[in-house]
This record gives structure tokens, sequence and C-alpha cells, in this order.
């Protein structure tokens, strides 16, 4: 220790040196127990190694309306409501970009879901709850077509990885498949 106060003093810069080597170590040693990596992050080309390619088209499923932006919104909220699911939030697109001078297409999300089927699908994969809740994108397209999409069930499987877990799934995708046909059915 006499050695080491009689060095670190007896130079100018020593002390910060050997602080900074020191909180530079300890650094390293938190960074590397905090970045263990997880199962489900993997790299592009792993991605496409490991797992069925998904193209926008086969990503969301994808239903015309014959109701505006609006209608089509407020009908599936009903649907929603009347099986019980909790409507967490319904977004304006078009409005907040009006809001700042800026023009856009109808365009709105509503983010809903039910913890009796979004519990038991992150209980086998855990990631899946950066998608969840679930959320349908309503819009009108170029053409005027107004449509309704939600991520493809099996899109999440290939995403996050999910084994083990058919069933849970099924009913997901059984479900959403449901909500839609009633929301759009005249």
């Amino acid at each position: 220790m006499l050695f080491f106060k009689k060095w670190a003093f007896g130079r100018k810069h020593a002390i910060p040196l050997v602080f900074l080597t020191l909180a530079m170590t300890a650094t390293l040693t938190l960074a590397q127990n905090a970045l263990v990596p997880l199962k489900v992050a993997h790299s592009a080309q792993e991605m496409a190694d490991n797992s069925r390619a998904f193209t926008f088209e086969d990503s969301l499923i994808v239903t015309k309306s014959p109701y505006s932006v609006k209608t089509t919104g407020d009908r599936l909220e009903l649907v929603l409501m009347e099986r019980g699911l909790t409507i967490f939030n319904r977004i304006d697109h078009a409005a907040g970009a009006s809001s700042v001078g800026e023009q856009l297409r109808p365009t709105q999300v509503i983010i809903f879901g039910n913890p009796r089927v979004g519990t038991p699908l992150m209980q086998c994969q855990q990631s899946v709850a950066i998608d969840l809740p679930q959320k349908a994108l309503i819009w009108e397209n170029e053409q005027g077509q107004v449509q309704l999409a939600y991520n493809n069930p099996q899109y999440l499987v290939a995403r996050h990885h999910i084994a083990g877990c058919d069933q849970v799934v099924e009913t997901l995708e059984k479900a959403l498949a449901s909500i839609v046909k009633e929301t759009v059915e005249r």
C-alpha cells in the first residue's frame, strides 16, 4: 500500500488514471454480466436460417372493410366489448398528423387484449409481450379502400420462436378471425 501511495502521488496523472482503470474494469464486468444473450436475439442471417421468412404480405392478416375507418373502428370496439376484451387505446394517426400541419389518409390503431389469451402465450415465450396487447390497424389505402389488419399469429410464432403452444396459438387465430369477420360483415 505504501508503494502505491508513493507511486500514485508521485505522478501527476496517476490517481485519475488508476480510478479510470478501476471504473472501466467494473463497468466492463457489469456489462458482461448484464449482456447475457437472450435465446430470441438473433442476427438477420440466423433468423433466415432458423425460421420461415415472413414478408409484409403474410406478417399481417388484412381484410377489406365496406365501412369508413371511423365506422370500422367503432364496430370493432363494439365487438371487442361484447366479447369482454379490454380496449386499452384508440389512436387516430390522421388526427395526430393534422395536429402538426401534416396530412395522412384516415389511419387508426386500436389496442386491445385479454389476459386469458395473452398470458398463456407469454408463458410459452415471454418475449411475445413486446407484441401484446394485440393491435388492429384500420386505414384507407391509396385507392380509398378501407382495410383492417392485425399481426398474423404465425408471424408471432416465428418472430419469437414459440414452440409447443399450438393450442394457444390456434385459440388466438380463431378469436381474431372471428372478431374481424363480425366487424366487417354487413
